[in-house]
């Protein structure tokens, strides 16, 4: 089934939609912002000039990340001697295999997250993903530093407490969450 004006409105902005999970997967295989930016801009040209050829609207986003991915691969043989681009491709592919874990519990944890109480949510956010100190936080939220301190803690201790069920209780399952980062 080839795409109709509606659909292809509807698979432009589902493209649109998908920009940031590109870039995030670019930099992770790249491993540079500027690199990434291009990565997955390119892809987002390169699939937007051939949406006509999409013969499954539900094959989209698998159908732009393997484009990234050869627009990742073009890059490497581009920018690398050619005794280093097979090291290139594979370190691409493994990478593709660990960004699908890794998504899989970054939605994990950001379900958790989602669960704790907006206080809790603030003070994690602020200290873990931006790395505030706990003064910083304090002046921010125009709370005393105690208070930003405990309610980290029930904040780490809740998140700690909702991810373990989805990895188990075994030994060699613990949570890849030590800290949110």
């Amino acid at each position: 089934m080839f795409t109709t004006g509606r659909t292809a409105s509807k698979n432009r902005q589902r493209l649109a939609a998908l920009s940031p999970r590109l870039r995030r997967l670019a930099l992770a295989w790249c491993g540079e912002q500027s690199l990434a930016e291009d990565l997955s801009q390119e892809a987002l040209a390169r699939a937007l000039s051939r949406l006509d050829t999409l013969k499954d609207d539900k094959a989209l986003e698998g159908w732009v990340f393997s484009i990234l991915a050869n627009c990742f691969r073009d890059h490497c043989r581009r920018h690398k001697p050619a005794d280093q681009f097979e090291e290139c491709i594979d370190q691409s592919l493994s990478s593709a295999d660990e960004q699908l874990a890794q998504q899989q519990t970054t939605n994990q944890v950001r379900q958790a997250i989602g669960r704790l109480t907006p206080d809790q949510r603030e003070v994690l956010m602020l200290v873990d993903l931006e790395a505030c100190s706990y003064a910083e936080v304090a002046d921010i939220l125009d709370i005393p530093v105690g208070t930003v301190m405990s309610r980290l803690s029930r904040a780490r201790r809740n998140l700690k407490q909702l991810i373990t069920p989805a990895h188990g209780n075994k030994p060699g399952n613990r949570p890849f969450l030590e800290r949110v980062k």
